[in-house]
């Protein structure tokens, strides 16, 4: 008996780059295959080829050879279906909070009312805890409050993958776990489907389903796939009592640091 098409499948993808010096093999024969509600994340060194996969993945670059497939559709081009959120907010100063996401849904949702589009900004403004501070811009915002915006302007869209390339990187250890925390809430609310690339093998942990690990670059590959058992909602404090978090985390390091030591930096 078959077995049902993922969601979301990465099937035999490759990237090369033309260089001055020859083409540069950035990622071959890349496979995965994730379910619809399924939080992954890519781990790895810098330089082994997540954001090239992330971006392939949003429609932003085209494989060399392979594809992505979404729902059986291939994906060849950037769409509302598939949303990312940066490091680097990618805000409109100009724009209050508000405006920022209200600006996505109209694009996203034009049949909509009015109305209705605001209520749906609205909402997710909201549920980002940034309703006191909607009208604000960006400049009167903290890091996490801009990052906020951004999450809120991803998900008012409905998208139906999320993608975050490291949107915590640029915030503060006591930030992020805050930013860690609600978008744990937020996913538990609707189940989006979320790829996300990060450098913390302990936001991976409490953040995942499964933690895809890649080799280093250059011919990047996934080279081991660690699924995370711990039971949802999670706390934070409630993981780190539990001896089978050590024992994760030590085989993630394992890989990071014997099998793949020494990364060739070219991301």
């Amino acid at each position: 008996m078959s077995q049902p098409a993922a969601f979301l499948e990465i099937s035999g993808v490759s990237k090369v780059f033309p260089t001055p010096k020859g083409t540069f093999v950035a990622l071959e024969d890349v496979f995965l295959k994730i379910n619809k509600g399924e939080f992954v994340c890519l781990l790895g060194h810098s330089g082994c080829g997540k954001s090239t996969l992330l971006n392939m993945v949003a429609g932003l670059s085209k494989a060399s050879q392979g594809g992505v497939i979404l729902e059986g559709k291939e994906v060849d081009t950037p769409g509302p279906d598939r949303m990312i959120v940066f490091q680097n907010y990618s805000l409109l100063p100009w724009l209050s909070a508000y405006d920022n996401v209200h600006l996505a849904v109209q694009a996203a949702m034009p049949d909509k009312p009015e109305a209705e589009r605001k209520a749906i900004t609205q909402q997710y403004i909201e549920m980002v805890g940034l309703g006191p501070n909607a009208q604000k811009r960006p400049k009167e915002l903290s890091g996490g409050m801009k990052q906020r915006v951004s999450i809120a302007r991803a998900l008012a869209i409905r998208p139906k993958v999320l993608l975050l390339d490291e949107p915590f990187g640029a915030l503060d250890a006591l930030t992020r776990e805050e930013m860690q925390e609600e978008v744990l809430k937020i996913w538990e609310a609707d189940r989006t489907t979320v790829l996300m690339i990060t450098h913390e093998i302990d936001e991976a942990i409490l953040m995942a389903d499964r933690i895809v690990m890649m080799t280093n670059g250059p011919a990047a590959k996934i080279g081991e796939i660690f699924d995370v058992h711990f039971p949802r909602p999670r706390s934070r404090s409630e993981i780190m009592e539990d001896p089978a978090y050590y024992t994760l985390r030590n085989k993630i390091l394992e890989f990071l640091y014997e099998r793949f030591g020494a990364p060739v930096l070219a991301d």
